[in-house]
């Protein structure tokens, strides 16, 4: 039992009224405690100057009260409302719906609430109205999944007065950047399927205006041409399995194809079925790589070789760099790395892809598995 300032006991682990009757505020911390009200605040918000002594008796006294501090009361003592936007576009996609499940754990993981604003468009007015909601809502920071280059320039253009995060997309300024390496994904797939044999790669590319596919795509052409292999003009899918399926039964009846790299696991998924209704076998006549590593790659027929994607550390690190901009720190952190390394011996690769500082880049990995082989005889 423990005695309160007015000599009755309280119950510990139990939640107890003050002397009004109501929940326990700040002030009866402070009363028990025998500190001021801003000593309390300060302990809220982990303010290094206290003593150990005095935060530890603060404590005491909140757990002996049952003192559970509100949002809205770390907000008036800290001057933050903790709670941070997210603004994404094309949401149900795999890519950025794991990454804001990402971002939400790690917001959750820092004391934070997010609110999501997931856009179907990416014009300038849109993006600039979402940025406005969330300044309104009073949101400490935004991260912008930006994969539209037209979603960078309308960021660029919105000027925010709140630190902001972006992925995918530089806005030519010292604003944080956090992308996965399509180039050096795009890179390993496509070497991956010369070092098997194969005199060329098709490439079943993403919708234009898209960074991550104009990356891989680039990335894919001047691998062909680095080897000395024939540049075919790409197929531009819309990241569906129905664009890939469509695609892949161009690609089937050129007989002279033997090795697609598709730029999702999705649109892969319906070049699969595509070479399947055509006849023509993978990997023993066509080998076909795709990119994210979806869950259910591995348990496609045949088994899906791909590029990993870790979409969790994208919205781990991106909510990392929010909260040191928050906090006014400015070594994020952030990493610049040679463009075009490879480390050969964990099929990884690492790639700046951009000149802005400062960026930080996560690597991609590839995932052999059952539909690439050696090219026919």
């Amino acid at each position: 039992m423990t005695r309160s300032a007015g000599g009755g006991a309280v119950p510990k682990g139990r939640s107890r009224r003050n002397f009004a009757g109501t929940r326990p505020v700040m002030d009866d911390v402070a009363r028990l405690a025998g500190v001021s009200k801003q000593t309390v605040s300060r302990v809220l918000n982990d303010n290094p100057a206290v003593r150990a002594e005095t935060r530890e008796s603060v404590l005491e006294a909140m757990r002996s009260l049952g003192y559970r501090p509100s949002r809205s009361a770390r907000s008036l003592a800290s001057g933050r409302t903790r709670m941070l936007g997210v603004i994404s576009f094309d949401a149900a996609r795999y890519g950025p719906a794991s990454t804001l499940t990402a971002i939400n754990t790690a917001a959750q993981a820092a004391g934070y609430l997010v609110s999501s604003i997931a856009l179907d468009t990416a014009d300038r007015d849109t993006v600039v109205q979402a940025v406005d909601r969330l300044s309104a809502e009073g949101a400490d920071g935004v991260i912008a999944i930006a994969p539209q280059r037209r979603v960078g320039k309308a960021l660029a253009e919105a000027h925010l007065d709140i630190p902001l995060v972006v992925m995918d997309n530089a806005l030519g300024d010292d604003t944080p950047m956090v992308t996965a390496d399509s180039r050096g994904g795009a890179r390993l797939a496509t070497a991956h399927l010369l070092d098997l044999g194969h005199r060329t790669v098709r490439h079943i590319a993403g919708p234009t205006g898209w960074t991550s596919a104009e990356r891989r795509a680039a990335s894919w052409r001047e691998t062909l041409e680095r080897a000395g292999a024939e540049v075919p003009e790409p197929l531009v899918g819309d990241w569906s399995a129905d664009a890939g399926y469509e695609l892949g039964r161009r690609l089937a009846r050129d007989p002279d194809v033997t090795a697609v790299f598709a730029s999702n696991d999705q649109m892969a998924l319906g070049a699969l079925r595509a070479f399947h209704e055509a006849g023509r076998r993978v990997p023993d006549d066509v080998s076909v790589v795709g990119y994210d590593d979806i869950p259910e790659a591995a348990h496609l027929l045949p088994p899906l070789t791909t590029i990993r994607t870790d979409f969790q550390e994208i919205g781990t690190r991106s909510l990392r760099l929010l909260l040191a901009r928050i906090d006014g720190r400015t070594d994020t952190g952030s990493r610049r790395t040679d463009a075009g390394s490879r480390q050969a011996d964990t099929g990884s690769t690492t790639d700046t892809d951009t000149d802005t500082d400062p960026v930080t880049v996560i690597p991609a990995h590839l995932i052999v598995r059952s539909s690439t082989g050696p090219a026919p005889a």
